[in-house]
């Protein structure tokens, strides 16, 4: 079985550019003031959500390991 993810997005960051659409777009919504919303909080580590949070121009989208809280991204340094 593969690892769980918890994703975030600080909407205090987001600026809406919707790279997280256009990435993942069955992982991600804007809402009508375009701040992203993971589709899901929890969900199963995927290519296409690390693809995303990888891409956001801000780095609003965070990602970690469900059961242990480590990072997922961004790395820690």
């Amino acid at each position: 079985m593969g690892d769980r993810w918890h994703v975030e997005v600080d909407r205090s960051v987001c600026i809406g550019s919707a790279q997280c659409l256009h990435h993942a777009p069955a992982g991600f919504r804007l809402d009508p003031a375009r701040q992203s919303h993971p589709t899901a909080s929890d969900t199963d580590a995927n290519e296409r959500i690390l693809a995303a949070a990888e891409n956001c121009p801000v780095e609003a989208i965070a990602i970690t390991l469900r059961d242990s809280g480590e990072a997922v991204f961004p790395p820690e340094d």
